[in-house]
């Protein structure tokens, strides 16, 4: 219901003066930092484009910020058996991974001779040196001592990157927590070297089937299909990396020194949480 004789927004604001007037920086710029936000694009080239570029860019690790954030949340949150407070960081985790894959639009459909204007501009910078991204890969289980490496010129950085190598990841804790609940989950995989890439296991597929055969009613079951729209949300992240990529430059070789195309093909033919999607094959 609108009243049509209420006066404007604007002209209300601008009737009371202690609502304009601040000491120092507005309390919106303290609590959020927009200037420090907005003054971190600074382009190399004078291709109207690369601004697109920078901004997606950037964007995009913010995202990779709050998506690693809610999945520590849920891991730590399984660790003291506490899935209410898990299975709502995994669900907020949904809309940030869409938000995050949505961040594609504005450079996804780049020419070769648009992403030629600027890239002479990033040098050897790629995407596969972004710690943050690193961190959910890791979490994800899908960790790697080797891409440590690039970091070591940033001892905070590469100091974060080698505790999340050794903390146990996101799958770790969620089969622990199978374990504590009585499922058959194998010793060998609570017992795993952690530093390395997590492997499909058959007792663990036994274990999801035993869960997805059961009742539907059982939270097990809700906590599953979470991880899966999570694995579904990234591997089709990974996709669209792949398809911008190859749209942008084709098969060239990628910056850094970087395979390209061919690097992102086995990035995204690798599956997440494999176990959860192979079950369905025996309920």
């Amino acid at each position: 219901m609108t009243d049509s004789t209420s006066t404007p927004v604007p002209e209300a604001l601008e009737e009371d003066d202690s609502l304009l007037e601040f000491d120092g920086t507005t309390p919106y710029e303290d609590y959020v930092h927009a200037s420090v936000l907005t003054n971190l694009q600074q382009p190399l080239s004078n291709d109207p484009g690369e601004m697109a570029f920078l901004v997606t860019t950037q964007v995009m690790e913010l995202w990779f910020t709050l998506i690693v954030h809610e999945w520590r949340t849920a891991r730590d949150s399984l660790m003291k058996d506490d899935t209410e407070r898990a299975m709502e960081a995994l669900r907020r985790s949904l809309g940030s991974l869409q938000a995050l894959n949505d961040s594609w639009r504005p450079i996804a459909s780049l020419t070769p001779a648009q992403f030629n204007g600027f890239r002479a501009a990033f040098g050897e910078a790629s995407g596969f040196q972004s710690a943050m991204y690193r961190h959910m890969e890791f979490l994800l289980g899908d960790k790697s001592r080797s891409m440590v490496q690039p970091h070591r010129g940033h001892p905070r950085v590469h100091a974060e990157l080698e505790d999340a190598l050794t903390q146990p990841s996101l799958y770790d804790e969620v089969l622990a927590y199978l374990h504590r609940r009585g499922l058959p989950v194998p010793e060998g995989v609570l017992e795993r070297d952690r530093t390395v890439a997590y492997q499909a296991d058959a007792g663990v597929e036994e274990v999801w089937r035993q869960i997805y055969a059961g009742p539907q009613s059982d939270p097990l079951v809700a906590l599953g299909e979470a991880l899966t729209d999570i694995a579904e949300l990234v591997l089709r992240w990974r996709s669209d990396h792949l398809l911008a990529t190859r749209r942008a430059m084709g098969a060239k070789t990628g910056s850094g020194g970087s395979p390209g195309v061919a690097f992102l093909e086995k990035r995204a033919a690798r599956s997440v949480f494999p176990e959860v999607w192979t079950a369905r094959s025996y309920v």
